[in-house]
C-alpha cells in the first residue's frame, strides 16, 4: 500500500480542501473553556429516536444519559478551567443527544484504556470520545458515525521537515503517536513498508501525559507526532511552537469515520442515529462543529454500523 499523494486525495475524497485548511482556521479560532456550560446548544426531545430505543434497553442510570469522555485535548473534550468540568465538540455531542432522548446528560471522565470494558460491561450507556469505526471493535461495539477521522503529522516550528505525505518521509524518524489508535497501526504498517524497501526504521514514542510528549518534540527527543489533525492544529494554533506538515485520512489507505459506541446489540445505535440525523438536518449538529472549528470534519449524514476499517492482515 502507498499512500496517494495530497492532489489524489482531494480528488478522492479522501480529504477536503476545507480539510487542508483546517490549521489555519484553527489560528484564527480562540475557544472558550469556561466550566460554565449554560451556553451549550440545545435541542428538544426527539420522539422518533426515542421510540426507536429497544424495548428491554435499560439506561444505566434511570434519567440520566452517561456517558464516557476521554478529556485528552481541545476541542475534542478537554477540563475546563476548574479543572473538573468537562468541555469540547464531544461533550457538547453528548449533551444534544441527551437532549434528543429527553434525559439529563452525565459525562463520567475515563482513560483512553478504560472505555472498552466500562462500555461492554454495561458501566456507561455510551462513549463519545474520537472511536473509530473498526471491524473489529463492531465485534464488541454498535457505531453511529458523527465525525470524519482526519490525522495530521506535525513538527517543531523550527523543524527542518517540511512534508511529509507518504512512508518514506517518515523513515529513521522518532514518532510519537497515541497507543491502541488508527494512528499507531498507520505509522507501523509505514515503518513495515520502510523496513522491507531497505530503508531505516521509525522509532515509535509513546507519551500518556500531554506537556511529557511536547517536551520530547520541543527538545528534540521526538521528530514528529502523528496524532488526530483537530486537536494539534488547535495546540499549534495556541503556542506557535508546532507546524502541520501532513495529512492522513484516519483509515490510510481508506476512509474512516468517528463514531458514538454504544454495547453491541444493546438496542440504542438506531436510536442515536435517528436523533444524529435530525440534529444535521435542523443545523444543530453544524453549530457545534463551527463552535469548536470542526466544520471540515462534518459527515452528511450518520449511519449505524457502516463499513469499518478492517481487521489487521485482512
Amino acid at each position: 500500500m502507498r499512500m496517494l499523494d495530497t492532489a489524489k486525495l482531494l480528488l478522492a475524497g479522501v480529504v477536503t480542501a476545507a480539510t487542508l485548511g483546517i490549521a489555519t482556521a484553527y489560528a484564527e479560532e480562540k475557544f472558550d473553556l469556561s466550566p460554565d456550560t449554560s451556553n451549550r446548544i440545545r435541542t428538544e426531545k426527539n420522539e422518533a429516536a426515542v421510540k426507536a430505543i429497544a424495548p428491554d434497553f435499560k439506561f444505566v442510570n434511570p434519567g440520566k444519559f452517561t456517558v464516557a469522555v476521554n478529556p485528552w485535548d481541545p476541542p475534542i473534550a478537554t477540563y475546563a478551567s476548574d479543572s473538573k468540568t468537562v468541555v469540547g465538540a464531544d461533550p457538547d455531542i453528548a449533551s444534544l443527544l441527551a437532549d434528543s432522548f429527553g434525559l439529563e446528560l452525565e459525562l463520567v471522565p475515563v482513560a483512553w484504556a478504560d472505555w472498552p470494558l466500562g462500555v461492554s460491561s454495561g458501566k456507561y450507556d455510551a462513549v463519545i470520545s474520537n472511536v473509530t469505526v473498526t471491524e473489529e471493535r463492531k465485534e464488541k461495539f454498535d457505531f453511529s458515525t458523527y465525525r470524519k477521522d482526519v490525522l495530521g503529522f506535525f513538527v517543531k516550528s523550527d523543524s527542518k521537515i517540511n512534508e511529509i505525505k507518504e512512508p518514506k518521509d517518515v523513515a529513521g524518524l522518532k514518532v510519537i503517536t497515541g497507543a491502541g489508535t488508527n494512528q499507531e497501526k498507520i505509522i507501523l504498517e509505514w515503518d513495515r513498508q520502510n523496513v522491507a524497501a531497505g530503508l531505516k526504521p521509525i522509532e515509535v514514542q509513546y507519551y500518556d501525559d500531554r506537556a511529557a510528549g511536547d517536551l520530547a518534540l520541543q527538545s528534540g527527543r521526538a521528530d514528529v507526532e502523528f496524532n488526530p489533525n483537530a486537536t494539534r492544529a488547535y495546540a499549534a494554533s495556541i503556542k506557535n511552537d508546532t507546524k502541520v506538515v501532513g495529512i492522513a485520512s484516519g483509515g490510510w489507505p481508506l476512509t474512516a469515520e468517528i463514531a458514538v459506541t454504544t454495547r453491541k446489540g444493546a438496542g440504542l445505535a438506531d436510536a442515536v442515529t435517528i436523533a444524529l440525523n435530525d440534529l444535521i438536518k435542523s443545523g444543530k449538529y453544524g453549530e457545534v462543529l463551527k463552535r469548536w472549528s470542526l466544520g471540515a470534519e462534518a459527515v452528511d449524514a450518520a449511519q449505524t454500523n457502516p463499513p469499518g476499517l478492517p481487521k489487521s492482515g485482512s
